[in-house]
């Protein structure tokens, strides 16, 4: 069975106990710390942090 693509969703909890896709970054986190670039670009979703 194919999971879900979490569109829409906006809560951890509804995304693991409704079997959407998820992916756990940890790992790139630390590999981005140890590789540190002279220019890191982090792109963020359109609205993200608004009220």
């Amino acid at each position: 069975m194919r999971k879900k693509l979490p569109i829409g969703i906006d809560g951890f909890e509804k995304t693991r106990t409704n079997d959407f896709y998820y992916t756990d970054k940890t790992l790139f986190i630390k590999e981005l710390l140890q590789n540190w670039g002279e220019v890191n670009l982090f792109t963020r979703p359109r609205h993200f942090g608004k009220t």
